[in-house]
């Protein structure tokens, strides 16, 4: 039977899906903040992250059966399916990588970290399909749910370099500079994270009639990521607003970008890209080239085929030349994956990574597709300079495993005998045609 619901609204199921807005906002808003190192005890820390993502997933997992349990039939169907695969197929051989890892426990706890990201976001989709097939008058928005964790967690960060400047500022460049993010977080990762809350406010922009409380929500997040001094969040920024401009049919909102974009790059390029070392620094990548083909001609060698190991980038904790610094991460998630998997783990990668940009394409909707896209630009540039997709354990693989399953499952078009009964017993108001 072809699945076409229609169900009269009722102010008790407004209340309850007034209910799963905010419980699904508190659950992504505890799922992000868990990356984050919120205190200087390392206890403290983990017990916080255990809580926080540990607890989140089983809080999703329940949330999705309690959409069920109100009249819901969990019954999917796969599209694009080789973006889902290939993704498990990397993870497989991260798993069959223990065998020869250089740090098997360490390996073990950052696959176990993705895997249970993996979980979640599998969980959370689930979720907001249930929604909009058996629930269509919700308002509830992937976008808005994204854009809404990320301002309020950036908004702790605005008030904390107020509160607490030593802790919420990274002093950097012989303390001649300062960049919001501290210690709690990596700054250019804080940055990326203001680019996907702007990407995704956007979208309430058109969707909302008063834009004053967006607009807002938009200006503080530029402020934060100017004060991230993050380059890379910089361009993805710039990118995501030209993107959304180039699809606007409103020419007097195409100049007024433009006129600002003239005016504000000047104070950003003077502000983050020329800061101390010059453009060589910008050139160098902020001395990563020297790094990256150091870890290419010098590392890559001893391992090609299968590397060291799920997030190890060379047989010592930290790979080391007499050409350049010592570090245990690659700066470049694809140099990542390339030294910790081999050549096999990055074709995979690759092709993983191609199937699901193909996948956002074939979207029908116009308004997914630029959603999914949006999202998906500042998280691929902070993968060229910072841990990224295929790296170690952050919120940018969290945000990237969403956009997976976001482009690969869909309900199924019919339901059995026994869904059909399921269904009338806990909704009589349910209407199959």
């Amino acid at each position: 039977m072809r699945r076409n619901i229609k169900i009269a609204s009722a102010d008790p199921q407004e209340n309850y899906l007034k209910w799963i807005n905010i419980a699904m906002l508190a659950i992504l808003f505890l799922m992000v903040g868990g990356y984050f190192t919120w205190s200087e005890n390392v206890g403290l820390t983990r017990m916080i992250k255990v809580v926080s993502r540990i607890g989140m997933t089983l809080a999703i997992i329940f949330l999705h059966q309690n959409i069920i349990s109100r009249g819901a039939v969990a019954s999917f169907s796969w599209k694009n399916a080789g973006s889902p695969l290939l993704y498990l197929a990397y993870l497989l051989l991260g798993f069959a990588s223990f065998l020869w890892s250089t740090k098997v426990s360490y390996s073990a706890l950052q696959w176990f970290m993705d895997v249970e990201s993996l979980v979640f976001s599998f969980f959370f989709i689930k979720s907001f399909i249930l929604l909009d097939d058996y629930f269509p008058q919700n308002k509830i928005k992937f976008y808005n749910l994204v854009g809404n964790t990320v301002f309020l967690l950036i908004f702790i960060f605005i008030i904390g370099m107020f509160v607490n400047p030593d802790d919420f500022f990274r002093l950097v460049e012989g303390g001649e500079s300062k960049r919001l993010g501290g210690y709690i977080m990596n700054p250019n990762e804080l940055g990326m994270l203001c680019g996907v809350g702007i990407s995704s406010l956007i979208f309430d922009l058109y969707r909302k009639k008063d834009k004053k409380w967006t607009l807002t929500k938009i200006l503080i997040l530029v402020y934060a990521l100017i004060l991230t001094k993050s380059r890379s969040s910089l361009i993805g920024l710039l990118l995501i607003v030209f993107f959304h401009i180039r699809k606007s049919s409103n020419k007097r909102l195409k100049m007024l970008t433009y006129l600002g974009s003239l005016l504000i790059i000047p104070v950003a390029v003077e502000k983050m890209i020329m800061r101390k070392g010059g453009l060589e620094e910008v050139l160098s990548m902020t001395g990563r080239m020297p790094f990256w083909k150091a870890l290419i001609t010098e590392g890559l060698p001893r391992e090609p085929w299968f590397g060291f190991g799920f997030m190890r980038i060379d047989y010592k904790d930290h790979f080391e030349s007499v050409h350049t610094y010592a570090g245990h991460m690659t700066h470049n998630t694809f140099i990542q994956v390339l030294m910790n998997l081999g050549f096999i783990g990055f074709v995979i990668a690759m092709t993983q990574l191609f199937l699901t940009m193909v996948g956002f394409l074939r979207e029908k909707e116009e308004e997914n597709k630029l959603m999914l896209l949006g999202i998906l630009i500042p998280v691929i540039i902070n993968s060229l300079t910072e841990f990224g997709i295929f790296g170690e354990t952050n919120y940018g693989i969290l945000f990237y495993q969403l956009l997976i399953f976001s482009i690969s499952i869909k309900s199924s078009r019919f339901l059995s005998k026994r869904e059909r009964i399921f269904m009338l017993k806990r909704r009589p108001d349910w209407k199959p045609s």
